[in-house]
């Protein structure tokens, strides 16, 4: 009995160093998301508006889920460090449920997408339909056509139909060049709503490959704390 309680203390040291390794990443992992959220509320809000029809809730859900991993992150390194069996087990299935969970937002994601390229359509549109140089949708859409050096919906011509043409004409971040714009750069311009589509389609196999991958590896952490919580608890009885 003593000779197999040698053979299993190794293992156990071994699946708790792997688990303490695996929990500090996934701790990272919760920071990151927590970063992006606070990311997503504090500087992308206007441009996260050009996208959702209403108010999306998508940073909130990045802030708390975030939150969540850096707690159970933190959680997890110290049922691993106590060796308590019922908390790696309560381990275990918050990395399932963060499994499901990721698995669920990736295919949607996935599958969903031409459904967001609908919804950026009409709701850039509309920002370009009620464009005003002054609120945040329209600063908005002036970055966007600056950083991606495009102008209108589908191209210039979006811009007719604006309550803002009639007196102003065409928005200058429209032009590449503020100081020398020509009709010559507004016709050759693409239209925004093509360059942002392109950008979905060629990345989001990407974006579903990565959220896949995080997803799949909660299965290492819930086996490795499975293993640990059963070698730890056969350890106890065979003590006794």
């Amino acid at each position: 009995m003593a000779s197999r309680r040698m053979e299993t203390k190794p293992v156990i040291t071994c699946l708790k160093t792997l688990l303490i390794v695996y929990s500090f990443v996934f701790w990272i992992t919760g920071a990151i998301l927590l970063a992006v959220g606070l990311w997503g509320k504090f500087i992308l809000g206007p441009y996260i508006s050009l996208i959702a029809e209403n108010s999306t809730n998508a940073p909130y859900v990045l802030i708390g889920t975030g939150t969540t991993i850096i707690v159970f992150g933190l959680f997890g390194c110290f049922a691993t460090c106590r060796g308590s069996p019922w908390m790696l087990k309560l381990y275990a299935m918050f990395l399932s449920l963060v499994f499901l969970a990721e698995l669920v937002a990736g295919i949607s994601g996935f599958v969903f997408r031409h459904e967001i390229k609908g919804t950026f359509l009409r709701t850039y549109n509309e920002a370009v339909q009620n464009y005003n140089a002054q609120d945040e949708r329209s600063i908005a859409v002036d970055n966007v056509q600056r950083s991606l050096r495009c102008c209108g919906v589908l191209n210039y011509t979006s811009w007719f139909s604006s309550v803002y043409y009639p007196v102003n004409g065409i928005p200058p971040s429209c032009c590449a060049n503020i100081s020398d714009c020509n009709s010559s750069d507004l016709r050759n311009a693409t239209g925004c709503y093509e360059l942002v589509t392109t950008f979905i389609e060629t990345n989001m196999g990407i974006i579903a490959g990565v959220t896949f991958g995080i997803a799949f590896s909660q299965l290492i952490g819930m086996l490795l704390a499975c293993c640990l919580s059963r070698f730890i608890t056969a350890n106890q009885y065979e003590m006794v």
